[in-house]
């Protein structure tokens, strides 16, 4: 019975986000790109190859967190995803979030998932409780989000800058906005992270009491 029920949510899954494509594929991407000219491409220059190749290795990097079986690689894959996004803030000429990105994503959380894989003794041999929901349901998403990205990337009017304006610092200005206009989100941003951090050793010292 169970399986049965099982087969027939994954066609009811599927039969939805086929339906969810053709209503986006008829009403949403073909109306809007009908009025649309064709795009003009320019000249390939060097800020654009490094644009592309950055952009590939956050792809890839994204893939292999996704796909990858083996936590290690996937950590690794997640390394390659964040130096890739660091890079795309460069372009943004948000030099301090790249610098954060660097920082504290890779230099404390990744360093510190990396650690915890590799004094875990014997993880791959785990056999995790709680299943997901496979390929199967990965084939699903992917088919329903990506013609919504696509169409929010190809029909959107985005606004051209005729000239990329020169970079220039942002962290006194970020600094000074955090300490002015968006104090009250800054701090309730902290308590929560406090917050989270109690909760952490409470828990902890339980789980200590209990062994």
């Amino acid at each position: 019975m169970r399986t049965n029920a099982g087969k027939l949510s994954w066609v009811a899954a599927a039969a939805l986000v086929a339906a969810f494509l053709g209503y986006m594929i008829v009403e949403v991407i073909l109306p809007a790109g009908a009025g649309r000219a064709a795009p003009t491409a320019g000249a390939l220059t060097l800020p654009d190859v490094v644009f592309y190749a950055l952009a590939a290795v956050t792809l890839a990097g994204a893939g292999g967190v996704a796909l990858s079986r083996n936590i290690l690689y996937s950590a690794l894959g997640l390394l390659f995803c964040l130096l890739g996004a660091g890079g795309l803030y460069v372009f943004l000429s948000a030099d301090f979030v790249a610098v954060t990105q660097l920082l504290v994503y890779i230099g404390g959380v990744l360093v510190l998932v990396l650690f915890a894989v590799m004094l875990t003794s014997r993880i791959t041999e785990i056999n995790v409780s709680n299943t997901s929901f496979g390929r199967f349901g990965g084939i699903l998403m992917f088919v329903a989000v990506a013609p919504v990205l696509l169409a929010v990337a190809l029909l959107t009017p985005w606004a051209a800058a005729s000239a990329p304006g020169a970079l220039a610092p942002t962290t006194a200005t970020i600094g000074n906005a955090l300490l002015t206009r968006w104090l009250l989100p800054f701090e309730l941003a902290s308590v929560v992270l406090l917050a989270t951090l109690v909760g952490a050793v409470v828990i902890a010292r339980k789980e200590i009491k209990a062994d």
